[in-house]
Parts: C-alpha cells; structure tokens; sequence
C-alpha cells in the first residue's frame, strides 16, 4: 500500500469519529447539518476539487432520494391509508390473538423473512413500519414486558431484512456478485437460505431479547399515531375494518409484485417479455405507487369513503417522514464523497496485503469497503470483481464465495449508510441506541453468514 492509501483510509475514520462527534457532543448539531459538514471535511481533505465535490455531494443526496425517498414517501402514504382503514390493527390483532408474548419476534421474523425476499432492505421495512408500530403500540398498552416494545418487535424484523438483502438472491448486489463469478443463482439461492436462518435466530429474536430490558426506545408519536391507530377513541377506524384476506392482499401487494419479478427472472430466459413486464411491475418505486392506488380504491373509494379526507390524509402522511428522508438524503452525500475520494480503492489495496482463503477475503473486501463508502452495493461490487479470477481458476466453491461477499457487506451498517438513518429516525433512536440495534445486528447477521459459509463448505457441493 501506498502512503496515500493509508491517508484516505485515516481520513474516512476521521470523518466518521468527526460526523458522531458532532451529533452527540455538546454541539448537537442536526443529522443533517453534520452529515453535511462532514462530507465537506472529508472531501476537502481527500484533495477533491471544490467543483468536483459540490457535484458528488449533491449527485449522492439526489441518487439516494431517488432510489430510496420516493419509496419511502410512497410507503408512508399506504401506511397511513392502512392504518385509518383499520388493516394493520386487524392483521396486528389477529397475530397478537394467535401468537404468544414470547413468540411474538419470531413470528415477525417469519413476515419479514418472507417479505425480505425481493425486498431492499430499506423497502422492506418500510413496508413493515405499519405492522411493527401497531404490534408494538398494542403490546406497550398490555405492559407485558421490560424496555422499549419497538425494540422488541422491531429488531428481528431489521434482522430478516438484513439477512435476506445480503444472503439472498434476486437482491441486485448478490446478482452482480454471482454473475461477475460466473456462478448459479439457484445454488446460491439454497446456500443463502441456509445461512440466512441461524443469523436471523442469533441477530434477532435472541439478541432483541437481551437488549431490550436495557432500552426505553419510543418513536416519534406523531409517526405512531399515523402507522398505527388505538382500538378505541377519536383515532379509530370509523367504518369496519376489510376481513383479513383483502388485508393482507392490500398490505403485502408490492412485496408480492417485486417477488413475481424475482420468480420470473429464474423460470424465463433474460430478455423475455415475462421479464421486463415484471420488472417494471416490480420495480421499487412502481410496486408501491401501485400499493398506495389499489389500497386507496378498495379501501376507501369502492367502500364510498370520503376522497377529500383521503387527500388530506395522504398530505399529512408525509410530514412526520420529511425529517427522515432529509437526513438519509445526507447519508447518500457522505457516501457518494467517500466512493468518489476512492476510499475504495485504498481499501482492496489493504486487502490484498492479506494472505486469506478465498471466502474468507470475499467476506473481508466486502467488508471493509462497505463499511468505509456506506453502500453494500459497492462493497460486493468491488470485491466480486477482484475474487472473479479465483472463481475461475481454482477450486472454489462459488456460489458460497458470493454467499461470503454479500455476508461481507451487511457488517457494522453505521453512520454513512442510509439504512442506519431511516432505522435511527423512524424509531425515534439515539446514536448510540442506533449503533446498538442495526449497526450490531447486521453484524451479527454478517458473521454468522461465514461461519455457515465456512461450515457449508466442508460439506460436498449443494449442485
């Protein structure tokens, strides 16, 4: 490695210790005004031209809204229409009537597990708020456990989220992985849904049991009143909730259009019509403009609702998430900065400084690359492209070498990841209550992800 490798790479830890410091010290500045200073800092330092690092800070703001703000605002719109039409009070009963205290995070883990499928994790769990705040907000009322009821529900929620974005294919990063390798989908599909149960077991329900006597965790209340309405008072459903089929089919359809996508890109060649039509209808932004217009006509106009109060609503659902989306729009600047400095660059030089097994060194480039630049996208990238020539040359397990980069690029999801700020804010948690839900359950979904890799590879070869 070079001196000026060792230099960006002190520079990026720099940034990060500096970015926290002045969100939790004395200055307290907003998220958004540190993220902001710090990209800045960071960029000037790195020896970025002043014209060159405007455009990247405004280029990572812009890209990160547009991938992730309008999902986000589209999700808080169903959410709202969901939440006054009583569907996630009736699905959050049903699962409190049929599910024990105790089983209560494993069941939440098994909708998660099943909508992280072909979900982003940001996608994902926007899709869930609704569910989460009024599981919560119904258990906190019973006061049948100690510490933050959120915490409780929410963490092995993040937990499957997680597991199922880094280990599972049809997810864009594992995609890119597998076909730099040259390797197969459906092998690395099986070998990521293996790995992925233990890691959501470890990294939610048990671990969410043990922290959560230690945490006072409570979202914002405006974000609760809108997610999640009370069985009784001026907040409640006026007319009767849909039964739970129409429920269901309303809450969970752009989970299910993105996983008609994913289906269709295994069973038809590339290309085919089949594709592309799903892939439209699947898409983000698409499934859930979708989601919000079908829940918005069977849910209030095919009932004869009020439409004026529906676009007020709607208008409304938008104001507790306007902090939310502004602050992860910093997260993508801090990010896009650090990747246009190539940090990244730094990073796979210290890696091949390290004499490491093949997955164990897919997982490790992943890892610190997705750790310096914020993006799990760049981290698997980055290190499938320098691992391609052993998949090809050696005997290596590929698809488990995929598997180990994408489990790579789930480790410590912290201050320069959009993910930790839309978990940070939508729960209403501090810096540290943050670090100590997303950022340490990623890592323990990373690392339990190799280990299983590294078990599964002492065995003969899945296909």
């Amino acid at each position: 490695m070079s001196y000026s490798d060792w230099q960006l790479l002190a520079i990026a830890l720099g940034g990060v210790l500096f970015l926290v410091a002045l969100i939790v010290s004395r200055v307290r500045l907003h998220p958004l005004l540190a993220l902001m200073v710090t990209s800045v800092v960071v960029g000037l330092l790195t020896g970025m031209p002043q014209e060159a690092l405007v455009k990247s800070i405004t280029a990572g703001a812009g890209n990160t809204l547009g991938a992730v703000g309008i999902v986000v605002a589209l999700g808080a719109m169903l959410g709202k229409i969901l939440a006054d039409t009583g569907v996630t009070e009736g699905i959050s009963n049903t699962i409190i009537r049929k599910t024990s205290t105790r089983m209560l995070p494993w069941a939440m883990a098994g909708v998660a597990f099943v909508i992280g499928i072909p979900m982003f994790f940001e996608v994902g769990l926007v899709v869930l708020l609704p569910l989460v705040f009024s599981v919560a907000r119904k258990l906190e009322e019973t006061a049948s456990i100690r510490g933050s009821a959120y915490v409780y529900i929410g963490v092995p929620v993040i937990a499957a989220l997680a597991a199922m974005h880094g280990m599972v294919p049809p997810h864009p990063g594992l995609l890119t992985a597998i076909a730099a390798l040259n390797t197969s989908i459906g092998a690395t599909m099986l070998y990521g849904f293996i790995a992925a149960v233990p890691a959501i077991v470890l990294g939610g329900p048990i671990y969410g049991a043990l922290i959560t006597p230690r945490m006072g965790v409570k979202p914002d209340q405006a974000l609760i009143d809108q997610f999640a309405v009370t069985s009784a008072g001026n907040d409640a459903p006026a007319s009767t909730p849909p039964g739970l089929g129409l429920s269901l089919l309303t809450a969970l359809l752009p989970a299910f259009l993105m996983l008609f996508h994913a289906i269709a890109e295994l069973v038809f060649p590339e290309g085919s019509r089949a594709v592309q039509i799903t892939g439209f209808l699947g898409s983000p932004a698409i499934a859930m403009l979708i989601g919000v217009l079908f829940a918005a006509w069977i849910l209030v106009h095919a009932r004869r609702g009020d439409s004026e109060k529906l676009r007020n609503s709607l208008s409304a659902s938008v104001k507790p998430i306007a902090n939310v989306l502004l602050i992860i729009a910093g997260g993508g600047a801090f990010q896009h900065v650090l990747t246009d400095a190539k940090v990244g660059d730094a990073i796979v030089h210290l890696s091949q400084q390290f004499s490491l097994s093949p997955l164990l060194l897919g997982w490790f480039i992943a890892m610190l690359l997705s750790v310096s630049t914020g993006s799990a996208t760049v981290g698997i990238v980055g290190a499938a492209g320098l691992l391609a020539p052993l998949a090809g040359a050696g005997p290596v397990n590929a698809p488990l070498l995929a598997l180990a980069i994408g489990c790579g690029s789930l480790f410590f999801n912290y201050a320069n990841h959009a993910g930790f700020w839309l978990v940070k804010e939508s729960f209403g948690m501090s810096m540290g209550e943050a670090t100590m839900t997303i950022s340490v359950i990623q890592s323990i979904v990373s690392v339990i992800g190799l280990i299983m890799v590294l078990l599964m590879n002492l065995l003969p070869p899945l296909i």
